[in-house]
């Protein structure tokens, strides 16, 4: 598939899709059963001194479980979130357990951004990760998900 010079991501490959949950030990062994892998080690998101983490513009001490199976051609995500204000934690209260977003790798997320905002998408939550940062856009009002922009 050809990308559009409209692209605005200047990509059409969907890195990872994410699932919020409430249990992730559970959820990821039902995963672990359902396609016969191995169930992977879950993680812990850094606190906010290393994450520099923002819950719509503010400071956040948002913190969550983690746990990724890799496909082929694909991740998925597990999310268990368990420390402040975040967008994970929003979802699971409003929405329930599923779905929440899907990622994309990109560079100039900035700029990305600059130029989804200009589309009614905004900023949900943004931090860093070792060798990264990450940015949640709202997108849920003209795509009905959660965008995240990883760098």
């Amino acid at each position: 598939m050809t990308i559009s010079k409209k692209n605005i991501l200047g990509t059409n490959k969907i890195t990872q899709i994410c699932i919020v949950v409430k249990d992730i030990e559970k959820t990821a062994t039902n995963y672990a059963d359902f396609f016969g892998v191995k169930k992977p080690s879950v993680s812990m998101t850094g606190p906010r001194e290393e994450t520099h983490a923002e819950f719509k513009g503010a400071p956040t001490d948002a913190r969550a479980k983690l746990a990724f199976f890799q496909f082929k051609n694909i991740a998925l995500e597990l999310i268990e979130p368990v420390g402040g204000p975040s967008t994970w934690k929003e979802w699971l209260d409003t929405h329930g357990e599923g779905v929440h977003h899907v990622a994309f790798k990109v560079s100039d997320t900035k700029g990305k951004v600059r130029a989804l905002s200009g589309k009614g998408v905004s900023v949900a939550q943004h931090g860093k990760f070792r060798g990264g940062q990450y940015t949640y856009l709202d997108a849920t009002g003209s795509l009905k998900v959660i965008l995240e922009l990883l760098e």
